[in-house]
Order: structure tokens, then sequence, then C-alpha cells
């Protein structure tokens, strides 16, 4: 289902796409490789501090990961950063056995907006090491044109300089013609500031749909399978709301 705000979206040009839980499907390695982090601070499963802790991380899905942890530990860049660097060894560790599936229907949508002439850009909450294994587990270098994480655009989510850090270097010259697509609060804010025409929520991710919508969400779709049709306009999207 797609639930849309309003009509006459300009023609999209620029496709900004978040990575877990909208076009792979990593959430529970994400979530286990926190859990560890924190722990590795004290913090242990089964206690009130732990349950407050990932409550923050759940809220914070989609930031930039070492600003969620400077969260939980707002008086200790110490802590903040050894947990940061535990959280990119767990999860790279988990890449390395385990791999990573994109979501169906993830690399048709990759293809088609492709073949429709429309510029890809990843954007993430991972560090650019982290980043970096992902892409290459993905394999997906030529269905890309660029893939950025906060290190590269100075802020990252919920801030609008990825999806605006993306628009100058495709040499995209309208907002109008970027549309954002994740599945967290903070992609549809990010989304938003930066003034792209379509910011699609994703409910394969974290946040529902309230969440997406209460961050600013255009559209709900059921997965990113959904995107092409919306960002293309090749087909009618059906359920109308009024969104923010």
């Amino acid at each position: 289902m797609i639930v849309a705000e309003g009509a006459g979206i300009p023609p999209v040009k620029l496709a900004c796409l978040d990575l877990a839980g909208t076009t792979i499907g990593d959430i529970s390695m994400v979530e286990r490789a926190f859990a560890e982090a924190i722990a590795t601070q004290g913090i242990v499963p089964g206690t009130s501090a732990y349950a407050r802790a990932m409550v923050h991380v759940h809220r914070s899905r989609g930031c930039p990961k070492l600003e969620v942890f400077r969260g939980i530990f707002p008086d200790n860049e110490v802590q903040a950063q050894a947990a940061n660097l535990t959280f990119e060894r767990s999860y790279e560790g988990a890449l390395e056995r385990t791999g990573l599936v994109p979501l169906p229907g993830a690399v048709e949508a990759l293809e088609k907006l492709r073949d429709a002439g429309v510029k890809i850009a990843l954007i993430t909450g991972f560090s650019r090491s982290t980043l970096g294994r992902v892409l290459s587990a993905l394999g997906w270098t030529d269905k890309l044109d660029l893939a950025l994480c906060p290190e590269d655009a100075g802020r990252g989510r919920p801030y609008p300089d990825m999806v605006l850090t993306a628009l100058l270097r495709c040499g995209i010259d309208d907002v109008r013609h970027v549309a954002v697509a994740g599945d967290s609060e903070s992609d549809m804010l990010c989304g938003r500031r930066a003034g792209a025409s379509i910011v699609a929520g994703v409910l394969s991710g974290v946040h529902s749909r309230e969440r997406l919508l209460g961050g600013g969400a255009t559209h709900i779709l059921d997965s990113i399978a959904d995107f092409p049709s919306l960002a293309l306009g090749t087909d009618a999207v059906a359920g109308v709301t009024t969104a923010g």
C-alpha cells in the first residue's frame, strides 16, 4: 500500500536511499551490535539502564552511530567512542560471517531507477569504514552513483547535509527533483529539511507508520519495491492522507 500526500510531483532525477532496513535486511545485526557495544561499557541486559539505552537506540535509528552513543553516554566521550568502536567491530564481524541480503525488490528497484536515468545515492549512519565493508559485501558498485556517510557531509541525519551533498555531487539543480526513501523518523526529517519532493517512509524497517508520518513522510510504502513506481510516476498512487 502507498499512502500519499498531494500530487503534481516534479520529475525525480536523484534518489537518496537508506541502507539498513530499507534496501538491506540487517536489522537484527545492527541491534545485536548496539547491544554488544553497550554491554562493553557496563550496561548489560536485564537492567533498567540497558532498557533505557535500547529505547534511545530505537528512537535514534538512522542517526550517526557515534551520535547515538553520545546520547547514551552524554558526559563521557571516551565511553561513547569505545562503544562506537565495539559496534563497528561487532557489525563488521557479523557481516563477514553471514554476509548481507538485499531486501526483496531492492536490486530490481535500483535497476529500474538506473534504467530511467535516475541517479542513485545510498546514505547511511554507518562510518566510512563500515560503509565500505557493506558496499564490498553487496557488490552494488555498478548500480550506484554515490554512497555517503556522515563523515562525507559534515553532519548525519536528521540534518539535511547528506541529501544536499548528494544533490551537489550529482549535479542536480533543484531539490524538488530529489526523492528520499528510508525506514526511520530521522530519514524523514532529513528528506524534509533538504526540500525533497518525495520523502517515502518504508515499513520494512524499524519505525512505524505513525513515526514515519510524524517525521514528515509524504508517502508510506510497504517496501522499497514500490519506490520506482512512485518516483517515476508510472503507477497511480492510492490512499491519500494529509501528512504534515
